[in-house]
């Protein structure tokens, strides 16, 4: 009796001891490093729409490592492409740029698969790893996208605006915009029937030279160019020369400077003009061309704006595109473009908005004073200078003949005015352009008739 319980006791202690010593092994196999069940992830697009000039690029990354990956371009009938790199497990994340092959079998239409598995070194599944599989639709387009123009301004000024229609479609297309040789890309909006476009122009005074190219890119990388045929006429702006008082610095240049610190308010005086004319009003025109620059996506079926008339019987004391070279003790220290038109009539004077629009921006804004301004669509802005009072506020719907401010003397002004700005995309442009009645119907409002004309000749 006694030699069955011990021969009992013995028993049921080898059989702790495996079991034990397997639970162990399992414990060990399910949780160790080395027997990770986690498959490697793959970071690849489901489709791509290309023209096989850029490779596909793909990351993988593994908790445990990469051993091996496996590439695979077909037609579906055919193996375009086979490949298999291998790798010492060292490495947990992979870049890979997958380059088609020289494809004569694929033209525009035709689709591809692009097929990667990636293996790491995971003892798990019989010591042959985890595996992962993905798979890439690959559509191939080599077409560049169809565009022309319609119709445009027959020419355009220095420091002035022009408007151009176009013709832009691809099944595939990405954007449209307008490029110029001065770095400014102006935005394109739908216009009146799919696939046509229309955009503003604006060359600025600063800049000698204009050209502009339409440019149409699709989502495989497909790009089209076109020359705006613009008649370029290079006017001269006037130079001034200006001989800055003490007065004149010690009082409306050191109240601005105190406006924003005490330090710029202690600079020499010719320091602290310079700082205002210079680095403030970069500040404050940089303000403005960041509200100015943005146009809407929604297709439009016309455009039709008014001369602008933003003061009753006013006379003009300030020109568009002065280029203004200021002077202290006889040296000069400071220059700047005068980027409006300058109006006054009475003090405190009506400001009147020609056209409809929404308010962008109605706060003070340095050298501007307080500063309002209009979009009127199409990337056409208005703006109000040195007002004294502001009616509206930004988000307002206005109407032509609304009364939205009154001149002032805030700002960098002596004396109680308006500073009056036309703004395309960004781009302060001659006022007296949009003030005259004839250029906006030659340039602008003729322009917009003749290309619906002819779009509606070719779309029935």
């Amino acid at each position: 009796m006694r030699e069955r319980r011990g021969y009992f006791t013995r028993g049921f202690l080898i059989f702790l001891f495996f079991a034990a010593l397997i639970g162990g092994g399992v414990y060990f196999f399910m949780t160790s490093p080395k027997f990770e069940r986690n498959a490697p992830v793959i970071e690849a697009p489901k489709s791509v729409i290309t023209n096989l000039r850029k490779p596909i690029k793909i990351k993988i990354k593994d908790d445990t490592g990469i051993k091996r990956v496996r590439i695979l371009i077909t037609d579906g009938k055919r193996i375009l492409v086979k490949d298999q790199k291998s790798f010492d497990g060292k490495q947990k994340s992979l870049d890979l740029a997958i380059n088609y092959p020289a494809l004569k079998i694929a033209p525009d239409g035709k689709k591809i698969y692009l097929v990667v598995e990636a293996q790491d070194i995971s003892y798990w599944n019989y010591f042959k790893g985890n595996k992962k599989l993905s798979k890439t639709v690959i559509s191939v387009d080599k077409k560049k996208p169809e565009l022309y123009p319609i119709v445009s301004s027959y020419k355009i000024v220095r420091g002035g605006s022009a408007i151009v229609v176009f013709r832009a479609f691809d099944k595939n297309l990405k954007e449209v915009y307008i490029q110029t040789n001065f770095g400014k890309r102006f935005n394109c909006t739908p216009f009146y029937k799919d696939g046509y476009y229309i955009s503003l122009l604006a060359w600025p005074v600063s800049e000698k030279k204009f050209r502009a190219r339409l440019v149409a890119l699709d989502k495989a990388g497909n790009k089209n160019r076109y020359v705006i045929d613009l008649f370029l006429k290079n006017k001269s702006y006037k130079i001034s020369k200006i001989k800055l008082k003490e007065s004149f610095l010690k009082g409306k240049i050191t109240d601005l400077a105190q406006d924003i610190s005490d330090k710029v308010a202690s600079l020499p005086l010719g320091e602290r003009f310079k700082y205002i004319n210079e680095t403030l009003r970069n500040e404050n025109e940089d303000k403005i061309e960041k509200v100015t620059t943005k146009t809407t996506s929604s297709k439009i079926d016309n455009f039709d704006i008014k001369p602008f008339h933003p003061l009753k019987n006013a006379a003009a004391v300030a020109s568009f595109g002065d280029h203004r070279f200021y002077y202290f003790n006889d040296k000069e220290i400071s220059s700047s473009y005068h980027l409006g038109l300058d109006l006054a009539s009475t003090a405190a004077a009506d400001i009147i908005s020609s056209n409809d629009g929404k308010v962008v921006f109605a706060q003070y804004n340095g050298i501007y004073g307080n500063n309002l301004i209009i979009d009127h669509s199409l990337g056409l802005y208005s703006l109000y200078g040195h007002c004294s009072t502001i009616f509206v506020q930004k988000g307002d719907s206005v109407k032509a003949g609304e009364v939205v401010a009154k001149t002032g003397k805030t700002g960098l002004a002596l004396g109680d005015h308006l500073h009056f700005g036309i703004i395309v995309q960004g781009i302060e442009v001659r006022p007296d352009e949009w003030i005259d009645k004839k250029w906006i119907k030659v340039n602008i409002l003729d322009v917009v008739q003749r290309a619906k004309n002819i779009i509606d000749r070719r779309v029935r």
